[in-house]
């Protein structure tokens, strides 16, 4: 006897199934089994995947969903009497029961949701017809009143089913787990059958595909739930039987009941219908009378290209490629397609809303023509077959990119148009990566964190945007593959997370997708509530198919993107228009202008779309475009792949290296691309001319090897060498073409869409040259609240000589804003919406009441704003970046936040009684607002509120007073290495902000050092020599000037460093002097540098080795020497220098000098004892400095600690350097040495070049690391000769 399986859940049952739909289908046919169900929870979100496998592989289809029933209306929330729904399996008997299916799947998610997707038993008798309805589990109602001992109310209950579906559509449901419950809700569903001639059928509520899948979906369960496999009460399934058991095991277990088992059979064969697409859904568009959608359509075209390109409109090559455009357009039935997008671009020009057209819809002379790009095909030589292969019937796919903070309003407009139950988002699914598999895995079965992470890092990222499969990456990453035979906790994190690698995930929301339909979507598919960011959009539904799945249906899909450089670009030219008088739009700002030119290629791209960033600023300096075919070429090739002939492509452009061709015949072809194979357009122009394709097959030939269709590819080559041996071509001259396409073309560009892009580049461009003040305002105001880009844009401004004043609660709006000052002079205002923790409501609030009039003073301003609206955390973050430093110091308006407060609201609530009016006038006098006098400015406190608030600084840079004391020995800046050519002498300096010690593969060591300037940060690599010289120079917080070699690279540039000196705040290279004051300093680096953590500004690594067992572990090690965030790529020689690093045990400082301590006619030496400090300490040691004529003598006190007698050397050393690293996180005006037993006697070691400041509190610490009678101080004597 056959068996059919009718309640099966998938992997769209998210973190409850495990197996694909495919993966399901492929197991039932190797059971024999003719048909199988889909039943997920609560959504179809596989319906369309099942479908289309179960009739590749031959098997029927059931389309079904197992619903939730709420316990009363399904409008009813509350929590204590709606929180438990019960199941039940619905089945598509038809399309008449498919379309209700539709209807419940999707009334469950946009009106009943309460925990789960709910409808209710008025709506389902609604939408019962052409459905067959399975009581399901133990979780079904019936079941539930058994278990119960209510068989009444479970009698009730399946009379009102049996009335609503009839006996031949609602079956009593077996299943066997192995379970009591079930056992005893079996019995009465038995008794049931007999006494209501109700019809049974056995089930197994599949949840995984195979028995061994059962710890899988395990592990998928406590990822839902948050719980570990180890938690014993948590969610799971009772054993391992819920899979797709064989029609023998079926019938084992039931074999009491047969009918159950035939039944399955039964329902099988009744179930019909057919999803297979009908067509294509266009919306219908409204036409004027008398007209169709292709005559209205050909009109618009005429009249768009004879007010855009009059003198070209009449041509033969105009009106050939216009007429076949709209012939194929008419041909496919897409004219309206192109007329709902015209009215969207429209629309959106009425509003004035910029919009673009990203992709290979800017191909297309019909759209240029529209108005729906701003690209002329024609002129850039783009192929109308890219975007529409007249010998492929495919929806058009235009993506428009609109200004992302208008793009709702489009959005809107289409919703309004069409209806919202027309329109919706599509639904994503997200799946387990190789990385994320690992990590999830690990943490369920309870291992430490650390070695999760550890084995993440080691899995290879992606490899041309595609994950790497765990199974792959053992075979090719050595490291993994020895953490995975390392141990068997390894192995089965490693081989777990890799049979869970591509579950599904999480749901979310396309970021752009709309569809648009002629009907209401419930007729095509399920809808879905709205997932997480999406529901701030005006649409509030969300397809539950995906975008593979509205393709195959052949509904209209519409891309709203957003693109932030249209924001800058139309505020920009709001601004221009406002200022200057000239109205601007995306297609008339120029693309041809040599001074824009000249300007990229000096390297001036910061800001500018698609061209800024390192690597692709040095390649524009090197290729020097003069013609916007440069700049489309360059956004093409700066990709990975493409990236690597980018050297040879500019030495061709410049003559440096003679361009050849593979033949004759493609040097019309490849040209302009100075013979390298760019564009995926050239090689189906190619195609065409060299092999005899059709437009329609070279786009064919195009698709097939850009995603590597390999039997495809296959019937490409023979068709390519065949038809250019018929024209003309040698054999081998062809295959050696058709080889180089196929190396190339997964890297080939669109050209459609790289022009677009160069062209916007372009612009940007011209912005910034002819309109900077205006460029870079709207710059700042689209990034305001991105710190680092702001602080970068800031910087920029700078260098083009515009001043960026400060946020200023009489001058600043909510975005950047322009000030015009006396002499001409244009300077940019920080926009109080670049504050953090201040938000639009509370600066709103503040505009309005300022209105035209600026506030005279403090009370002025409690007077007329409305404080409880602004509330204190923001006004506490606007007083911090002196926003209001007019109206006093900072600290004191901090100290008086509750006072301001109190007082504005006494005034407000005076204004609503009428007791006072806006300008202070009234029957009752109020209380003012007096600042606290004498309060202490702290300069560092204050830049580190602008630093944490705004990203930057704002009033001055709290480095500027160490800075200043290099500006004459250093050549360059941060903000000026990247117009300095590669391999260039370079001198910079700096506050060191980190410190990372490595070791090469040969064992030496090197370091890696992070240097802050005014501008920003730059990486210095110390190599072998280098570090073994100037070491000791280095540590956080000291001033350096290094001389070395710049060098750029795609990850970032760097200073391979010849020479470090360390510069005293004085300005000499003396070592010994030491202006930092230990405290001060601590402060400026905790205040400025806040990611060095205080105890750690040290070149050691490991962890704290206490010097006796009561000592607390004070000291952390330094960050993951891998950390890629910090880490700079570096082409390094593997003799020299070194190709990989890895962190090792550190050997013993190289600055330490074996030094006799100098006789002292009266040494001061005295043991700390006991925690409080000596008096003769406490009362300190003056310096004093005796000068000659070259010679310094300069007194310090010396901090001595003695290492105990320990007969391991190593452990000595070890805590030698220890100790060093956390004393020399003090830095001062004083010294520290080491004593400790070798070779048969007491050595002392003094450290020169280090410093410490002894204090009280020091000492109270090192008392806990070192045994008391181990600590001393003394004076000591040096003699410095000057340089």
């Amino acid at each position: 006897m056959a068996f059919v399986h009718l309640h099966v859940h998938s992997a769209y049952s998210v973190l409850d199934g495990f197996g694909s739909p495919l993966a399901l289908v492929k197991r039932a046919k190797e059971l024999g089994m003719p048909a199988l169900a889909l039943t997920d929870h609560g959504t179809m979100f596989g319906t369309l995947d099942f479908f289309q496998a179960a009739k590749a592989e031959g098997i029927k289809p059931i389309i079904g969903l197992e619903t939730y029933l709420a316990p009363r209306s399904m409008h009813d929330k509350d929590v204590s009497r709606d929180k438990n729904s019960s199941h039940l399996v619905l089945l598509a008997e038809n399309m008449t029961g498919y379309q209700n299916l539709l209807s419940i799947a999707s009334a469950s998610q946009l009106e009943g949701f309460y925990y789960h997707p709910r409808i209710d038993k008025p709506y389902l008798a609604a939408h019962s017809e052409g459905l067959i309805a399975l009581s399901a589990c133990l979780s079904g109602e019936l079941s539930r009143a058994l278990l119960d001992n209510d068989p009444e109310r479970a009698e009730r209950s399946l009379e009102w089913y049996l009335e609503v579906f009839g006996k031949d559509r609602y079956y009593l449901e077996l299943q066997d787990h192995d379970m009591s419950e079930l056992y005893r809700v079996n019995r009465g569903l038995i008794e049931l059958s007999k006494k209501t001639g109700g019809k049974l059928v056995a089930t197994n509520d599949v949840h995984y595909v195979r028995r061994d899948d059962a710890e899988l979906q395990d592990i998928l369960l406590c990822i839902q739930t948050g719980k570990l496999l180890s938690d014993r009460n948590r969610m799971r399934m009772n054993n391992d039987t819920y899979y797709l058991r064989s029609a023998e095991e079926m019938e084992n277990l039931f074999s009491q009941v047969p009918e159950a088992i035939s039944n399955t059979l039964e329902i099988a064969e009744r179930c019909n219908l057919d999803l297979t697409r009908k067509g294509y859904h266009l919306p219908k568009f409204e036409l004027p009378a008398g007209e169709t959608a292709s005559t209205f359509l050909q009109e618009l075209c005429i009249e768009g290209l004879r007010r855009k390109v009059p003198g070209q409109v009449d041509t033969d090559e105009f009106k050939k490629r216009l007429a076949f455009e709209l012939s194929v357009i008419d041909q496919m039935g897409f004219a309206e397609y192109f007329l709902i997008v015209w009215d969207l671009c429209r629309f959106s020009r009425e509003k004035k809303i910029w919009y673009n057209v990203r992709g290979s819809g800017n191909g297309s002379l019909v759209a240029f023509a529209l108005d729906i790009t701003s690209v002329e095909p024609l002129s850039h030589a783009l192929l109308f077959e890219r975007f529409l292969n007249p010998d492929r019937v495919t929806m058009p796919d235009i993506d428009l990119d609109f200004q992302d903070d208008r793009r709702v309003e489009v959005m809107e407009y289409c919703n309004q148009k069409y209806g919202s139950d027309r329109v919706a988002q599509i639904i994503t699914f997200g799946t387990m990566a190789a990385r994320g598999s690992v990590r999830d895995v690990g943490r369920v079965m309870a291992i430490p964190l650390a070695d999760v992470d550890r084995v993440a890092k080691l899995i290879p990222g992606p490899v041309q945007g595609k994950n790497v499969p765990i199974t792959e990456s053992l075979k090719s990453a050595a490291d993994l593959r020895a953490v995975y035979e390392s141990s068997d906790q390894m192995k089965t994190l490693i081989d777990t997370a890799g049979r869970m690698e591509g579950s599904l995930r999480n749901v979310g929301t396309h970021a752009a997708g709309v569809i648009i339909s002629d009907k209401p979507l419930t007729e095509y598919l399920p809808l879905h509530r709205p997932t997480g960011s999406s529901d701030e959009l005006p649409i509030k539904s969300v397809a539950q198919y995906d975008m593979d799945g509205i393709n195959y249906l052949g509904l209209l899909k519409v891309d709203f993107l957003g693109l932030v450089t249209l924001t800058i670009m139309s505020k920009a030219c709001e601004f221009i228009s406002q200022r200057h008088g000239v109205n601007l739009t995306l297609g008339s700002i120029p693309i041809d202008e040599p001074d824009v030119f000249q300007f990229i290629s000096e390297g001036h791209t910061i800001g500018l779309f698609q061209l800024e960033g390192n690597g692709m600023t040095r390649y524009l300096q090197q290729m020097q475009p003069k013609t916007i075919h440069h700049v489309i070429a360059m956004v093409a090739l700066y990709r990975p792949g493409p990236m690597e002939s980018i050297p040879e492509y500019i030495a061709n452009m410049h003559g440096e290296k003679p361009v050849t061709y593979q033949h004759e015949k493609l040097e019309p072809i490849l040209r302009e691309t100075y013979g390298h194979a760019v564009y995926q357009e050239q090689i189906m122009i190619a195609a065409v001319q060299l092999a005899g394709y059709t437009p329609g097959e070279s786009d064919d030939l195009r698709s097939a090897i850009s995603k590597k269709k390999v039997k495809e590819v296959k019937k490409h080559r023979e068709k390519f060498i065949k038809g250019a041996v018929k024209n003309g071509i040698q054999p081998s001259t062809a295959e050696g073409i058709f080889d180089h396409w196929e190396a190339f073309a997964h890297y080939g560009f669109n050209k459609s869409h790289a022009t677009n892009y160069g062209m916007i580049a372009v612009k940007t461009g011209y912005l910034k040259v002819h309109y900077p003040v205006e460029y870079m305002t709207a710059l700042l105001s689209a990034w305001k609240n991105d710190n680092e880009k702001c602080s970068i844009y800031v910087s920029e401004c700078h260098n083009m000589g515009i001043e960026v004043l400060p946020p200023d609660i009489n001058h600043s709006g909510y975005d950047f804003s322009i000030e015009d000052h006396a002499g001409g002079k244009a300077c940019i205002r920080f926009g109080l919406g670049g504050i953090k923790n201040v938000g639009q409501g509370p600066v709103d609030t503040i505009i309005k009441a300022r209105g035209h009039q600026a506030f005279s003073d403090l009370n002025d301003f409690i007077r007329r704003v409305d404080l409880r609206q602004v509330g204190k955390r923001p006004l506490e973050c606007l007083i911090k970046v002196g926003a209001l430093d007019s109206f006093g110091p900072r600290k004191a308006l901090l100290l008086s936040i509750d006072q301001m407060v109190n007082v504005s609201v006494s005034n407000i609530k005076a204004i609503e009684m009428g007791q006072l009016d806006l300008f202070g006038g009234g029957t009752v006098a109020l209380p003012h607002v007096v600042l606290t006098d004498n309060v202490r400015v702290d300069t560092d406190e204050q830049l580190g509120w602008e630093k944490e608030l705004l990203g930057l600084y704002v009033s001055d840079h709290p480095l500027s007073q160490y800075l200043s004391q290099i500006a004459d020995k250093i050549s360059h800046t941060s903000n000026q290495l990247a117009e300095v050519e590669t391999n260039s002498k370079v001198t910079i300096g700096g506050l060191v902000k980190r410190v990372q010690p490595s070791l090469t593969k040969k064992n030496q060591n090197m370091g890696f050092v992070t240097v802050e300037d005014q501008f920003g940060t730059i990486d210095v690599v110390m190599f072998p020599s280098v570090w073994e010289r100037d070491n000791n120079m280095v540590e956080q917080g000291s001033l350096l000037v290094v001389e070395g070699k710049l060098q750029h690279q795609d990850r970032g540039t760097s200073v391979l460093a010849d020479r470090v000196r360390r510069i005293a705040v004085d300005g000499s290279t003396g070592e010994l002097i030491n202006h930092n004051n230990g405290k001060q300093y601590e402060r400026m680096l905790e205040n400025y540098l806040p990611d060095i953590r205080l105890l750690s500004r040290y070149r050691f690594s490991g962890s704290f080795e206490p010097l006796h067992e009561d000592a607390p572990e004070l000291v952390e090690g330094l960050d993951d020497p891998e950390d890629e965030l910090w880490r700079v790529g570096l082409d390094l020689d593997e003799d020299a220098q070194a190709d990989s690093f890895l962190l090792g045990e550190p050997e013993m400082p190289d600055d330490i000098a074996e030094l006799e301590p100098q006789p002292q006619p009266q040494p001061q030496q005295k043991a700390v004892e006991t925690a409080a400090l000596p008096t003769d300490i406490e009362a300190g040691l003056d310096t004093g400095r005796t000068m000659t004529e070259d010679v310094r003598v300069v007194e310090r006190r010396l901090l001595v600690v003695r290492i105990p007698k320990d007969g391991d050397p190593e452990r000595v050393t070890r805590k030698i350097n220890q100790l060093h690293g956390w004393l020399g996180s003090h830095p001062g005006e004083d010294q520290f040495a080491f004593q400790f037993f070798a070779a048969g006697q007491w050595k002392e070691y003094v450290f020169p070049n280090e410093s410490v400041q002894i204090s009280e509190s020091l000492l109270r610490e090192l008392t806990k690391l070192v045994e008391n009678g181990n600590i001393s101080v003394r004076t000591e004597r040096y003699e410095i000769k000057d340089e």
